[in-house]
C-alpha cells in the first residue's frame, strides 16, 4: 500500500527521529541528582531567563541545572509518608519524596529535559497536563512511549512553546497512581517578565483522598465518597496561609485533578480571571467573579490588588469540602431531644457525648478521643474561638508593610475599633415576618 509522502511529513518524521535520538543519548548520560527536600519560597534563577517565582502553598518547587542551553529536572516516582495534618499522616505514592510533588518552573522557549525515575512497584509515565510537545512525549503509556519499569528512568524532552499553568500525572494505570497522590504543578513564566506581571504568585492542587481513620493508605477504588479534601496533600488547618504586602498585584493558581468540580470562593474581594490551562485571557476578556469553578482536569487563575487590609477567608465552597473525616452514613438528629437516651446511655459509658441535637458545631469545641492517624471533623481556632473548617481552606492575610520576600505568617489581624460586629444591646426596629398559610414558626406557637 502506497502513502503520500508530503514535505509536512517528511519534517515531522525527521523532528521525531531526533528527539527520539537525543532522549536516547541523554538517558546515558550523566543523570542530576534528585532533590528531596525544597525552599518553600524559591529564590530568583540564578541561570537562564528571569522570572518571579511561585509560591507553592505547602509545597517547593525542583531545582534544576543548566546543560548545554538545556534545563534538566530530575523528578522520583516513589512511595512517601505525607503529613496531611499534626497527628495524621497517608502513606502515598509522589515524587521526590513529596506528595503533592514539587513545582516545576521554566520560561517560555526553554526546551527542558525531565529524568523520571521509577522507584515505585509497577510501572508508570509522566504526562504533561496542557503542554504543546511531541506525541511521543506526551506520557501516555502505551501510546507516547512504552510504561517506565520499575528501576529504570525515561528521558522526557521538549520546548516550551507557551506560558501558563500546567500539570503533570501519571498517565500508567492512572486510576491508582493518581488516587494514591501523583501530582504536580507545571509553571511556565513568560519569556517577557514585563508580560502579565504581579507582586506575588501562589499555586495549588486540589486532591481528594477516602482514607478510612485510623488507617493511613487511601482506598483507590472510591470514586465519589471522599472524605479528606486538600490543597497539596495537606487539609486546614495546616494549609499555609496566603500572605500578601497591602498594596500587592496577587495572582492565585489553582489546578483541580480530583473526581469533582470545586468553585473557589475568596473573602473580602473580586477578582479577575487571567488564565486557563488553555492560556492566557485577554484583558479585556477577563471576567470579574467572587468565587471561580475549577473543573476537573483543569486549571484557573485569578488576580486583584491587595488593597482591604484583614485577614479573608478562601475555601471552596461545597460545605463537606470544608470538613473532615466526614461520615456520610450519619442521621441528623436535629430538634430532637437525647436528654433521656444520654442519660441511660452514660450509666454505661460516662463518657458519652451526644452531639447533633442542635447542628454540628459543637464539633470545633469539643474534644473526644479519635482513632489513630485521624483529623476532628473540624479542626482550627481563630482569634474569637473555633471556625469550624477543616479541609479546603485556608486564609489570606492581607498585611501594611511587609516586605517583598516575607512570607511569614503575620499571625491574627485585629480589627481597628468600630469596624468588629459586636452584640448590640440598644433599641431595635421591629422584625418583619411572612405570613403564610403555607410557613409556620418552629415550633409551633402554643395554640395555634
Amino acid at each position: 500500500m502506497m502513502h503520500k509522502f508530503s514535505r509536512r511529513n517528511f519534517l515531522a518524521a525527521g523532528a521525531t527521529l531526533v528527539a527520539a535520538e537525543a532522549v536516547a543519548q541523554t538517558s546515558q548520560g550523566a543523570v542530576p541528582e534528585a532533590p528531596a527536600t525544597g525552599a518553600a519560597v524559591p529564590p530568583p534563577p540564578s541561570q537562564g531567563r528571569p522570572y518571579n517565582p511561585v509560591v507553592t502553598l505547602n509545597g517547593w518547587s525542583l531545582p534544576f541545572r543548566m546543560k548545554d542551553g538545556v534545563k534538566e529536572f530530575h523528578l522520583v516516582a516513589e512511595p512517601v509518608e505525607r503529613e496531611m495534618a499534626d497527628g495524621m499522616a497517608a502513606r502515598l505514592w509522589g515524587y521526590n519524596g513529596t506528595s503533592t510533588g514539587p513545582t516545576i518552573e521554566a520560561v517560555e522557549g526553554d526546551r527542558v529535559r525531565i529524568f523520571v525515575t521509577n522507584r515505585l512497584p509497577e510501572h508508570t509515565s509522566v504526562h504533561w497536563h496542557g503542554l504543546i510537545l511531541p506525541s511521543g512525549m506526551d506520557g501516555v503509556g502505551g501510546l507516547s512511549h512504552k510504561g517506565i519499569p520499575s528501576g529504570k528512568t525515561f528521558a522526557y524532552e521538549f520546548d516550551l512553546v507557551k506560558s501558563g499553568t500546567f500539570m503533570y500525572h501519571p498517565h500508567a494505570d492512572e486510576m491508582v497512581q493518581m488516587a494514591m497522590g501523583m501530582m504536580g504543578l507545571f509553571i511556565v513564566h513568560p519569556r517577557d517578565p514585563a508580560f502579565m506581571p504581579v507582586d506575588r504568585d501562589f499555586a495549588f492542587l486540589l486532591a481528594a483522598y477516602d482514607i478510612d481513620p485510623g488507617s493511613h493508605v487511601p482506598r483507590v477504588m472510591e470514586m465519589t465518597d471522599f472524605n479528606l479534601w486538600t490543597w497539596n496533600s495537606r487539609i486546614f488547618p495546616d494549609i499555609d496561609p496566603l500572605v500578601v504586602a497591602k498594596g500587592d498585584r496577587v495572582r492565585v493558581r489553582v489546578g483541580n485533578l480530583t473526581m469533582t468540580n470545586h468553585p473557589i470562593h475568596m473573602h473580602g474581594y473580586d477578582f479577575k480571571v487571567t488564565c486557563t490551562d488553555g492560556g492566557w485571557v485577554p484583558p479585556e476578556a477577563a471576567w470579574p467573579e467572587v468565587s471561580i469553578d475549577i473543573p476537573v482536569g483543569a486549571m484557573r487563575a485569578y488576580e486583584f490588588d491587595a488593597v482591604h487590609e484583614g485577614d479573608w477567608a478562601i475555601h471552596c465552597h461545597k460545605s463537606h469540602h470544608t470538613m473532615n473525616a466526614m461520615g456520610h452514613d450519619i442521621p441528623t438528629f436535629i430538634g430532637a431531644s437525647k436528654d433521656r437516651l444520654s442519660q441511660m446511655i452514660r450509666r454505661q459509658q460516662p463518657e458519652y457525648m451526644p452531639m447533633g441535637t442542635a447542628g454540628m458545631a459543637d464539633m470545633g469545641e469539643m474534644s473526644m478521643e479519635l482513632p489513630s492517624n485521624t483529623v476532628p471533623m473540624m479542626a482550627g481556632w481563630g482569634p474569637h474561638g473555633p471556625l469550624e473548617m477543616g479541609g479546603m481552606f485556608s486564609v489570606v492575610k492581607v498585611r501594611e508593610g511587609i516586605a517583598p520576600d516575607d512570607y511569614a505568617d503575620p499571625g491574627w489581624y485585629e480589627n481597628p475599633p468600630g469596624t468588629e460586629a459586636l452584640e448590640w444591646t440598644g433599641d431595635l426596629p421591629d422584625p418583619v415576618r411572612q405570613i403564610s398559610a403555607r410557613t409556620v414558626l418552629t415550633p409551633r406557637p402554643q395554640g395555634s
